[in-house]
């Protein structure tokens, strides 16, 4: 793991990580099919500038709770929020020392806030639990009940905001309790684009979103991400189950293992970026198109046929236009 110097962006070891990290390539997500191929380099100064004054901005806040998923953009914000409000060490066995006790009697400026759920599937959240242990990050993981929540098992069009407003009422919570300054989120800039309630949830409730305030997009956040080691750079994007229903379709656990079982399946099988979008008992199935031809494979094709329909899906499909982001709202605008 690497950060940033404060002086013109040159790179050093961070020796406290260095000490306490684990090897990332032993976590099932963080390789395999869970990795995306992305052309990548090294950071512009533009990018730069962007990260150094986002941790000036976090330093001021003295401390926060991080909502952490373990996705791209939540494990970049947690890291830069540990390098700017954790407590630094000169790597020194008596400094090393010191910062443990001083952990084990004042605690650290940043917390990770992780919710348990049936709409988050449990590999992200081992992923997220080992990311904290590795960096010495302290993490709550709290049970969120979306399900529970009045209408958003019926899938409305604003089923994100009620999710939203029930997790970071949580947050908010654990926030008090602790006595911590602020609550950020890990939204950027491009989620502008696309129908996202939850920010409304987000802005109501005072939860702070740094990353879009400083304008990262999702490539500032994946480049900067491999610049600095995170094992999450080239991750796929992921996005709650639920967000695998029609509107107005049901949402219930069992669908939602459905979904989540499916997915791991073609994971395993080494497809990335993918989704599996449930119709009833129908199973849409979106790749990214060059990724196609290998489906097709007929010893392919016929093993995810069998295993969906063993899921309990009695219809398997390929959509012709691949993985998108958000192909649920597409018929959200017409009469």
């Amino acid at each position: 793991m690497k950060r940033l110097n404060r002086d013109g962006g040159k790179v050093e070891k961070n020796v406290f990580n260095a000490i306490h990290m684990l090897q990332f390539d032993t976590f099932p997500g963080w390789k395999g099919g869970m990795n995306v191929n992305l052309n990548i380099g090294a950071p512009t100064g533009e990018q730069m500038n962007k990260y150094e004054m986002l941790l000036e901005s976090l330093r001021g806040l003295g401390s926060a709770v991080v909502a952490f998923s373990g996705g791209v953009d939540s494990t970049f914000l947690l890291y830069a929020a540990r390098e700017a409000l954790g407590k630094n060490v000169s790597g020194g066995v008596d400094s090393t020392f010191l910062l443990f006790a001083a952990q084990e009697a004042l605690g650290d400026g940043v917390l990770a806030a992780t919710a348990s759920s049936a709409t988050f599937p449990e590999r992200e959240l081992k992923e997220a639990e080992a990311f904290c242990r590795a960096n010495g990050i302290r993490q709550i993981v709290f049970p969120s009940e979306e399900l529970s929540v009045e209408g958003f098992a019926h899938n409305p069009k604003n089923r994100c905001y009620l999710c939203k407003r029930e997790l970071f009422g949580k947050i908010l919570n654990i926030q008090r309790e602790e006595g911590i300054a602020a609550v950020l989120e890990g939204s950027n800039i491009d989620d502008n684009g696309d129908y996202r309630p939850g920010l409304q949830a987000v802005a109501e409730l005072g939860i702070l979103s740094p990353l879009r305030a400083h304008g990262f997009t999702k490539r500032d956040i994946r480049t900067l991400s491999k610049h600095l080691g995170l094992p999450t750079w080239n991750k796929q994007s992921f996005a709650c189950l639920s967000s695998r229903f029609p509107y107005g379709d049901t949402i219930s656990v069992e669908k939602l293992s459905m979904v989540d079982r499916a997915e791991q399946l073609l994971l395993d099988m080494g497809f990335t970026q993918l989704r599996v979008r449930i119709h009833g008992n129908l199973a849409r199935v979106e790749l990214p198109p060059e990724q196609f031809s290998r489906f097709m494979e007929e010893t392919t094709r016929l093993k995810v046929a069998q295993a969906l329909k063993e899921i309990g899906f009695a219809y398997v499909t390929l959509d012709i236009l691949g993985y998108r982001t958000g192909s649920m709202n597409e018929t959200l605008n017409r009469t």
